[in-house]
């Protein structure tokens, strides 16, 4: 299921820490899988000195997470932000297609630090954090292997073949059938 090198970043992460004196912290996280993602920068002309992470997740996000740290480091900011899930998947020998949304985590917690540090330099207000559901991409995405789901039917998912009904309560899709809400963790009929 997992190539060689995600086992090895998710048994042995490289970056793990927190900078005290980060220039950049960027955080994201995604409330249907539960993974949380920090990640800390020093920035020293324009490149990335160092870079720590700390992940609350599955197996698959630590590992995306080392992966992302090594990736950037070194790197100048406009080649970090450049780092893409794609990419970040690539390196790691592949991610199941359940997977994927954790390099898109990696990814977006990289970039949200690397834009903290260039609000702050800029003297605009820097951002505190990125909410939760700003990386949900619900009603794009299916929230079960996070396939984009087609434009004029989003209550079928053809890569999972899994069949949504809307929550009454909330709103979001949740696979047919099912008790409670996905999302709101309600019932779903009254």
């Amino acid at each position: 299921m997992y190539s060689d090198k995600v086992m090895d970043h998710f048994a042995n992460p490289r970056n793990v820490g927190v900078l005290p004196e980060a220039d950049g912290v960027g955080q994201v996280g995604n409330p249907v899988c539960g993974d949380m993602m920090t990640f800390y920068i020093k920035v020293k002309d324009d490149r990335l000195e160092d870079v720590k992470f700390q992940t609350f997740g599955c197996g698959a996000a630590i590992a995306v997470s080392s992966m992302v740290s090594e990736m950037a480091k070194g790197k100048t900011l406009s080649e970090a932000m450049a780092i893409t899930n794609d990419l970040v998947a690539e390196e790691l020998g592949g991610l199941p297609k359940n997977k994927m949304h954790c390099s898109n985590l990696g990814a977006d917690a990289l970039h949200e630090a690397i834009k903290n540090f260039q609000d702050k330099r800029e003297g605009r207000a820097p951002r505190v954090g990125v909410p939760a559901d700003a990386h949900e991409h619900e009603g794009g995405a299916c929230p079960y292997c996070d396939s984009s789901l087609e434009e004029e039917d989003k209550t079928f998912c053809r890569a999972c073949r899994v069949e949504f009904e809307e929550c009454p309560s909330c709103g979001g899709i949740t696979k047919k059938g099912d008790t409670k809400c996905l999302h709101c963790g309600k019932p779903m009929k009254g």
